[in-house]
């Protein structure tokens, strides 16, 4: 069936979501990817559906489908991410996900090589977009990146590329069957013109994506829905499509109809703290409560009334979590946790004291939380399997002091030493802590004198990781990227100091800071405040030192000496 058929039956409600399918999770360079791969003609997988006369619980599309009660439809169990998003692009409806409304759009490049190149597209945002874990330089070249969106046919929508008068946008394409507003964008106003015959053919074939034919395959409407939830799972095990989540979800669903709205009410419950967690945390958590352990290979054996039964106890626990780490910790996100993992042994913890801590027990608990967090104590090996460890010293002790003798087991001493935070990207674990330490030291922008946080909005006050030596000037020593990149030579300010600093020389201006506004603003950030350390041939000795200076300001802040005391105590 056609790529333009499956849309229009979506539109329609034809084909509608059953309860156990998950929700719509594609990135737009996940869409950015199917096109380029339907515009080059390659295979992209099957569609399976089922026709049913039961009365099956069903689920929303992210897209808006007709309000229309359909009496007949087809349930779709595999290829709703490929549908969801071509019915967006194609439609030009904008995606509903976790209650925001968002648009795809993206970008085709007229001027494509003919070979075109499979280019790993870097992040569009010039913020962290809500994420403290950016690969890629805020501080770019821009020039630079031109050049490899040029060898790209399809990039996710920037402004700037739209500009471009050879960047034209997916969805304008298909809403319009003329060619004319797409030529005369690219200067093209003559047929004489040589890139007119290529223009108008690389422009029929984007439209031809519409003609795309999916095989799809239909299970009999005489399946149980216990049958099709196995063999939905069976698939996506098998092509390890779906997460051990999803495929979770989808038995949960399977035994109590109805699951996926009460997970959904409390997901939105969370939303509206600021804390979104993705719903297999959820799920994780429940497992946890009802089994003790973290693996979802049990749910098959949990009945229905097990999973209802502990549900309400999960939601008391993940609460209490929730604002434990938002008051006590600090971390008032989970773009801040190394891993979300924690969130459920807080929740583990407090249920099995009933809610009732001592000053000593919430002081080690805060304790053991920065930490683990810092250590990234979910983020090494097999994670459930420290996870269900402290699930085990939890039920047997219920005290912080076998966590964190765990913990210390797993990665040898508390303490953070300088040598800890060489060659470290700002994926690492540390890299987050050293935004709560800066942050509660009182850490501000440059210029506008914000206090440090993700949260700010606007291009101007969105923050950002700047480079104190600018890469552009690193890199001509030939220095690696790792070198480049390490987390001690970035710094949390906002996206309009950061490009009035561009790629200038620390010695350059790290004086002017200092003498608009002292100099704590950089001692706030651990920034060594030595000008002959600015200079570009001390780079080494500038990481060496603010190393040190970082070390000592995160064991300050976790609280080691102060739990050192005591102990001894």
């Amino acid at each position: 069936m056609e790529i333009g058929e499956l849309v229009a039956r979506i539109e329609r409600g034809d084909i509608r979501l059953p309860e156990m399918q998950r929700q719509y999770v594609w990135r737009s360079t996940r869409v950015r990817d199917l096109l380029d791969s339907l515009y080059r003609g390659y295979p992209s997988g099957t569609i399976l559906t089922w026709e049913t006369d039961e009365g099956v619980a069903t689920r929303d599309f992210a897209i808006e489908q007709d309000a229309t009660k359909q009496n007949r439809f087809e349930l779709l169990l595999d290829g709703q991410q490929r549908l969801t998003s071509l019915s967006a692009i194609i439609t030009d409806k904008p995606l509903l996900v976790r209650g925001r409304k968002r648009p795809i759009d993206i970008l085709f490049n007229l001027e494509h090589p003919e070979d075109t190149q499979i280019v790993t597209e870097v992040e569009e945002t010039n913020g962290t977009n809500g994420s403290l874990a950016e690969d890629e330089a805020v501080d770019a070249n821009e020039d630079e990146l031109l050049k490899r969106f040029d060898q790209m046919a399809f990039v996710v929508y920037t402004k700037k590329l739209a500009n471009q008068p050879h960047w034209v946008s997916v969805t304008e394409v298909f809403k319009e069957d003329s060619d004319t507003s797409f030529l005369k964008k690219a200067g093209v106003t003559s047929m004489e013109d040589p890139r007119y015959d290529k223009y108008v053919s690389r422009l029929k074939k984007l439209r031809d994506i519409k003609k795309y034919g999916y095989r799809v395959h239909t299970l009999d409407r005489n399946k149980s829905y216990e049958e099709v939830t196995e063999i939905f799972v069976r698939v996506n095990s098998l092509g390890a499509k779906l997460r051990s989540s999803d495929l979770a979800l989808a038995q949960i669903t399977a035994k109590w109809h109805g699951a996926l709205e009460t997970f959904k009410r409390f997901e939105d419950e969370c939303q509206k703290m600021d804390f979104d967690l993705d719903l297999s945390i959820h799920l994780k958590a429940l497992v946890s409560f009802a089994s003790g352990q973290s693996r979802f290979r049990v749910v098959g054996s949990l009945t229905p009334e097990k999973l209802q039964e502990n549900w309400d106890m999960t939601k008391e626990g993940m609460r209490f979590a929730i604002n434990f780490l938002k008051s006590n910790v600090g971390i008032d996100s989970p773009v801040l946790l190394s891993s979300p993992f924690l969130v459920i042994t807080v929740a583990f913890f407090g249920h099995h004291l009933n809610y009732k801590l001592s000053p000593h027990e919430e002081h080690q608990l805060r304790y053991w939380v920065l930490t683990s967090n810092a250590k990234a104590r979910y983020s090494r090996g097999s994670s459930e399997s420290f996870l269900d460890q402290d699930l085990a010293e939890i039920r047997t002790e219920s005290k912080i002091d076998g966590l964190l003798q765990l913990l210390k087991t797993q990665v040898g001493r508390l303490e953070i030493y300088p040598d800890d935070l060489a060659n470290r990207n700002s994926r690492s674990s540390y890299f987050k802590t050293m935004f709560l330490a800066f942050r509660e030291e009182g850490a501000m922008d440059w210029r506008d004198q914000l206090v440090i946080s993700y949260k700010h909005t606007g291009l101007q006050h969105a923050l950002q990781f700047h480079h104190i030596f600018p890469q552009a000037l690193l890199k001509k020593r030939e220095l690696s990227t790792r070198i480049i990149n390490d987390i001690c030579n970035l710094a949390f300010i906002s996206g309009r100091t950061n490009r009035k600093i561009s790629s200038k020389e620390p010695s350059a201006y790290l004086p002017e800071i200092v003498k608009e506004i002292g100099n704590d603003a950089l001692i706030r950030q651990c920034i060594p405040t030595s000008p002959e350390l600015w200079k570009l041939n001390s780079y080494d000795q500038f990481l060496e030192e603010r190393r040190r200076l970082i070390a000592k300001r995160l064991n300050d802040f976790l609280g080691h000496n102060d739990m050192e005391l005591q102990d001894g105590n």
